[in-house]
């Protein structure tokens, strides 16, 4: 699903801003994966792995910044919002963007192990669901995967 000639400039601002959710993740020791969600071309929503530090299992870069674009917009409906994450989501994040109604979501990387925009399934464009997003992925796919290699690449050497 890698579209680069899909992507416009934005684009890469917003992939930027998640991936620099995803080094503030790092640098308190966190899976660094990091997310924006923007609407009428402003960020609303920011969020980064927080599960280790909260020890809360819902605590990934989407689920945060869902709740808080939420917040921001006083609707639980991202209607006309894009979410851009470095990390294709999780069955919980694509769920949640489901029920959220996000209209689009671009992610940076494949996810192997858990991915459910397209890699493991495709919850994000299921048709027996009452929403389905815009899916594109390959977004600064290189330095979204560097992120995470890199990271567990100096976790195995501490262990």
């Amino acid at each position: 699903m890698n579209q680069t000639d899909y992507f416009q400039e934005d684009d890469y601002l917003y992939m930027q801003a998640a991936i620099e959710e995803a080094k503030r993740a790092e640098a308190i020791g966190e899976v660094p994966i990091g997310a924006v969600i923007v609407k009428n071309g402003e960020i609303i929503g920011r969020g980064f792995n927080l599960r280790e530090t909260n020890l809360d299992p819902t605590a990934h870069a989407e689920m945060i910044a869902i709740r808080e674009a939420s917040r921001n917009l006083g609707a639980w409906r991202l209607l006309d919002c894009t979410l851009y994450v470095t990390l294709e989501p999780c069955p919980m994040c694509a769920g949640a963007l489901v029920q959220s109604r996000i209209r689009k979501v671009v992610y940076g990387t494949i996810d192997p192990k858990a991915g459910c925009a397209g890699t493991l399934m495709n919850l994000l464009q299921e048709p027996r669901f009452n929403h389905e997003t815009e899916l594109v992925g390959g977004l600064l796919q290189q330095e979204c995967g560097e992120l995470l290699t890199q990271f567990f690449r100096r976790l195995r050497k501490r262990i």
